[in-house]
């Protein structure tokens, strides 16, 4: 079931996003050659510590996962797509790195995700992060009232062809606000909306909705691996990309909260 929140607790998710808004302008500021995963964790943790805000990944036990996620950020570099565990590993030249982190405050989530190129890559490479990061734009124009949950996908979809980059299609977003994961998934391809389709079976977008969205793109394969610490890659060992905003669905259209 789709939870719909109240303008008041859209405000609350706002506050959780801005808080991890402002971790995230803390790790760009620490993200550089020869920093390690974990010191990035460390600053994630102090920050929303600080912010008397919890960790929402430190603990949290996605479905699928044999253990708890015992880290505050998903740190995953080059063809590790998402759920990358913190390590001793100190970033290189041409790495390509994913941060993902949540944030709890005074009960509601917030989540966000960013691609980082640390130094120099090819053009490729540049080409394959500016893909996703527009696809992440398409796909919040359409978080708007009367549209469907498809086409947020098609958005995506339709900018990964463009640019000739793999969607990730066994990866998705998801309803956010009072818990973590919630109702709906969000695929990141879908039927476009000019085409003749049977619009019953397709979740119709509506005021108060809060969605995770978050294009995740390769340059190779779109088929994925887990590893053995839970992480998911790109099947082919593929540099991808990811990013992510929470979007509230809103009266005058979407509204990025964090």
């Amino acid at each position: 079931m789709i939870k719909i929140y109240s303008k008041d607790e859209i405000e609350r998710i706002a506050d959780s996003g801005k808080i991890l808004a402002k971790v995230f302008g803390e790790l760009k500021k620490e993200i550089k050659i020869g920093v390690s995963l974990k010191y990035l964790d460390q600053i994630a943790y102090k920050s929303i510590k600080k912010a008397g805000a919890e960790p929402a990944f430190l603990g949290y036990q996605p479905e699928g996962a044999e253990h708890p996620f015992p880290y505050t950020v998903c740190a995953s570099i080059n063809e590790v797509i998402v759920h990358g565990r913190p390590s001793d590993y100190k970033l290189k030249s041409g790495d390509v790195l994913k941060i993902d982190c949540g944030v709890k405050y005074k009960g509601y989530y917030s989540d966000s995700a960013f691609t980082f190129i640390i130094d120099k890559v090819p053009k490729e490479v540049e080409k394959l992060v500016k893909a996703t990061y527009l696809a992440l734009e398409e796909g919040i124009k359409q978080a708007r009232a009367g549209n469907r949950l498809g086409d947020i996908g098609w958005a995506i979809e339709n900018t990964a062809k463009k640019f000739g980059v793999k969607v990730i299609r066994e990866l998705t977003g998801h309803g956010i606000g009072k818990n973590l994961h919630e109702d709906p998934t969000i695929y990141n391809f879908g039927p476009s909306p000019f085409s003749k389709r049977v619009s019953k079976g397709e979740t119709e977008l509506k005021t108060g909705m809060v969605l995770a969205i978050e294009p995740m793109f390769s340059l190779g394969a779109d088929k994925i691996v887990q590893k053995k610490d839970e992480s998911w890659a790109t099947a082919d060992g593929s540099l991808s990309a990811h990013f992510e905003h929470t979007v509230a669905i809103t009266e005058k259209g979407s509204r990025i909260l964090t």
